[in-house]
Formats: structure tokens, C-alpha cells, sequence
């Protein structure tokens, strides 16, 4: 709750350098702006992923844009962190070792290329107080993925290889669905699938996320290209760069702390500011 109080504070004061597009009102500025996407990258570094599950409530409730605007916005910004985490994470981990697991992405991305087509389209298409309701539900799941997923160690599935395939074809949708209804890159949902259907040592599920996260939300982002919530981003290019410059930032100091706080003590934290969020976002108008 600290920091995403910390975050909403600080997004709240009054600014120097006004970010050019942001919806009136939000007295943002520059460094306000670069603060909050490091602050979310912080804490998606301490757990391992890109945060934009914690972007996604900050960019309605308190940067003031809608929720279609919101997914897109925050769909640009997880694609820059993805892209600039996908070359670190295999510097950390021998290429070698990631491309022994190939099937692995293959299987997730039959399916979740697919699903983030569809995923786009229906946010597309949905009414906005649905949307905010649908957001809402989301956020909830998220937080229940973050809790399962720290619980303990997570075992694996014992399928036969033409089961564990189509599970994972059909995973695969699911999670591109979210991933493009949400804006995010969806490693919360990927990295325990790869783990549970796969047996592949967490580490290594956390680069095949990213293997499978890039295309997926390309697909995603092509598709939004198409529908006129698009020109959020040729609207706020400033706030778009400035915002993914501070969660780069941020996801490198959190993966530096990684280990500094317990999980045990962040985790509840994080779940209970999804809710929160998830609430919040529930009754935006």
C-alpha cells in the first residue's frame, strides 16, 4: 500500500514541466511522471515481472485516462520493458539454455497469438462501463496469481505430451486474452503455466515468458492500431516515453533489491493494492 499511496501522492502535486496530452486536470509533470513508472518498476523487479498489472490503476485513477485509453497506453509501455528485458534476461541466462525449451514458447504462442487478437478486438468493442468491470475482475485474478504463485515451490502436472500441448494451446488463448484486455505482458499468468505444464525451473520460465510475451503483445498492438483509441499514444508520446523510461529504471533498482525485502512480507502488500485497485477501478465513472 506504500508505494502505490506514495505514487497516487506524488501524482497529485503540482508540477514544473506539464506532460503535453494528459487529460486536464492531472497536473503531472515530467519528473512526477518518470517517478511513478519507477516506482511501479520497482516493484515489478522485487517480484520478478514488468508491474504493468500496477500500472494499468495508477493510468485511470490517477492520471485520469479511460480505461480503453488506459489498455492501450499501458499495452505501448509493457512492449518497451519487455523488449529491453528480453536481451538482459539472456545475458543473465545462457541463450543456449532458453533455446533448449523452444517447443515450449511454440506451444504458448499458437495459442496466445490468437487470443490476443481477440482480446483487443472485444476491448475494442466493449462498452466502457463494461470494460471497467471486466479491468476490475482482472486486476482480482492477477492478485490471486501473485499470491498462488509465492505460496511455495510449484509442482508440475504429469499429462501425456498430446494433453500437455492442447492445455497449453488453450492456456495460451487465455493468457492472451488478459494480456491484451489488460495492456500487460501477462509473466504473472505464463510463468507459472510454463512451470506447472512444462516442469521447466522457474528461472528459465521467466526468459520463455518474455519469448512468448513480445510477439503476443505485438499482435495485441496491431490490433489496436486499428481502432481510433489508438491516437492515445500519437496524443502522448511524452508521457508514453517518460513513463516507460521510469519503469526500465525502476524494474533494474527492483531486480538489484531482489531478496533486500522478504516476500513474505511484500507479497500480502502487493495483493491487498491490487484489490484495492481492483475496486477503485470497479466504481470508476
Amino acid at each position: 500500500m506504500a508505494v502505490g499511496s506514495g505514487l497516487m501522492g506524488a501524482a497529485s502535486q503540482g508540477s514544473v514541466r506539464p506532460v503535453a496530452g494528459v487529460p486536464a486536470g492531472v497536473g503531472s509533470s515530467v519528473p512526477v511522471v518518470f517517478a511513478a513508472g519507477a516506482g511501479i518498476g520497482v516493484v515489478g523487479g522485487l517480484i520478478g515481472l514488468g508491474g504493468a498489472e500496477f500500472r494499468l490503476p495508477l493510468l485511470i485513477g490517477v492520471f485520469g485516462f479511460v480505461a480503453l485509453h488506459a489498455v492501450v497506453l499501458n499495452k505501448a509501455m509493457s512492449l518497451v520493458v519487455v523488449a529491453t528485458a528480453l536481451p538482459a534476461r539472456l545475458v543473465v541466462l545462457p541463450y543456449s539454455d532458453v533455446a533448449a525449451h523452444w517447443s515450449v514458447a511454440v506451444n504458448l504462442l499458437a495459442g496466445s497469438l490468437v487470443g490476443a487478437w481477440v482480446g483487443a478486438g472485444w476491448a475494442t468493442r466493449m462498452r466502457s462501463r463494461t470494460l471497467y468491470r471486466v479491468l476490475a475482475g482482472l486486476l482480482v485474478l492477477m492478485a490471486i496469481a501473485l499470491a498462488a504463485s509465492h505460496i511455495g515451490p510449484l509442482g508440475s502436472l504429469s499429462l501425456p505430451p498430446i494433453a500437455r500441448v492442447v492445455a497449453a494451446v488453450v492456456a495460451g488463448v487465455g493468457i492472451g486474452v488478459v494480456a491484451a484486455l489488460m495492456g500487460v505482458a501477462g509473466g504473472e499468468l505464463l510463468i507459472p503455466t510454463i512451470v506447472l505444464l512444462f516442469a521447466v525451473d522457474i528461472k528459465i520460465a521467466g526468459s520463455l515468458s518474455l519469448v512468448v510475451s513480445l510477439p503476443t503483445m505485438l499482435v495485441a498492438f496491431a490490433r489496436y492500431s486499428r481502432d481510433q483509441s489508438f491516437q492515445v499514444v500519437r496524443d502522448n508520446p511524452r508521457f508514453l516515453l517518460v513513463m516507460a523510461a521510469g519503469s526500465v529504471v525502476g524494474t533494474v533498482i527492483g531486480g538489484l533489491l531482489l531478496g533486500v525485502v522478504p516476500s513474505v512480507a511484500l507479497i500480502p502488500v502487493l495483493v491487498l493494492l491490487l484489490v484495492v485497485s481492483a475496486v477503485k477501478v470497479w466504481r470508476h465513472r
